[in-house]
Order: structure tokens, then C-alpha cells, then sequence
């Protein structure tokens, strides 16, 4: 089953099941906030550091299998496989689009 996801989210995922941070960071705005585990993580810089420190070093593949509209957000569901303690972990992404870039991104286990 293909999800359909709004292009810069397709584009994301698609970058994520590469490992490649270049193309992961792409689809954010330049003033993007991504927010993983209570922190927060401002522009290219911080969420590359992030990508980098706690994605490609565990090999941390997000596999989306639900994508719905909530409140102004796209929500995208799934497990996300790696080398990290109780992989397959369950995520929840909480997309916020403006002006076809995420602006914000919430991350919830």
C-alpha cells in the first residue's frame, strides 16, 4: 500500500529511507522547528545536528503506514526500524506545510 503525502513530506520519507541528510533537510523551511522528545530543534543547522546524531547514526528508518488531516496538521503514523533499544518503535509525526516546505514537525513515540 502507497500513501499519498503531500510532496515535501513524500520527499522527506523518501530521504529518511536513504539515510541522507542532505535530502531529508530539503523539504524544511529555513526557520522550521522540529520537535522530538520535549526538545526543540531550530533551522537547517539544529535539525541537520539532530538528523545526523540520532537518525543516521542508528540507521532510524521511518515506515509510514497512515496519513490523515487533524487540525490544520498532516498526522503520519508508523514504526520506525534501526539499531536502537525496542526497535520497531511506533511514531507519530505531526506535520505542519506552509508554502509547500514544513514548518514544524512534532515527533511522539
Amino acid at each position: 500500500m502507497t500513501l499519498e503525502l503531500p510532496s515535501p513530506i513524500a520527499a522527506y520519507v523518501a530521504a529518511n529511507a536513504r539515510l541522507d541528510v542532505d535530502g531529508m533537510l530539503t523539504p524544511f523551511a529555513a526557520d522550521a522547528v522540529l520537535r522530538d522528545n520535549g526538545a526543540a530543534f531550530r533551522g537547517h543547522v539544529e535539525i541537520r545536528r539532530l538528523f545526523e546524531e540520532a537518525v543516521v547514526s542508528v540507521k532510524a528508518i521511518f515506515t509510514p503506514d497512515t496519513a490523515r488531516h487533524e487540525e490544520g496538521q498532516v498526522v503520519v503514523e508508523g514504526p520506525a526500524y534501526g539499531d536502537f533499544k525496542g526497535s520497531p518503535i511506533r511514531f507519530t509525526y505531526r506535520f505542519t506545510l506552509e508554502d509547500d516546505a514544513i514548518k514544524a514537525l512534532e515527533i511522539t513515540a
